[in-house]
């Protein structure tokens, strides 16, 4: 008498039904469909968190550059001059002092032309 596998495969496609819960048409009701539609969703997830890193990066960098242009220097300048003046501030700091803290701001783009 053989065993068949009949509850591990249904375990592991319930699994996969459940990813694909709210997909478009057959992407979420044919095996086949669901299989490819769930491993390409978690790849891009995947990428995406990745990605939002760099999203997040470049938003700060447009901050801190927008902060920079009201006090009359531009965004390379100021890092410049922060790196030869030794902060060690990173690009998310330096963004949330420019929306939040303008005065202490302002301070560093002075330090960083001097």
């Amino acid at each position: 008498m053989r065993i068949k596998s009949g509850v591990t495969t249904r375990h592991h496609k319930k699994k996969k039904f459940k990813l694909a819960k709210g997909n478009y048409s057959a992407k979420r009701s044919r095996w086949r469909m669901v299989k490819q539609q769930v491993e390409l969703s978690l790849n891009r997830a995947y990428m995406g968190r990745k990605d939002k890193k760099g999203d997040f990066r470049s938003l700060w960098i447009e901050r801190i550059n927008a902060a920079c242009r009201e006090n009359g220097t531009s965004y390379s300048t100021f890092i410049a001059g922060l790196k030869k003046a030794g902060v060690t501030l990173n690009r998310k700091m330096l963004s949330e002092m420019a929306v939040r803290d303008a005065s202490s701001f302002k301070k560093l783009v002075e330090l960083a032309r001097a």
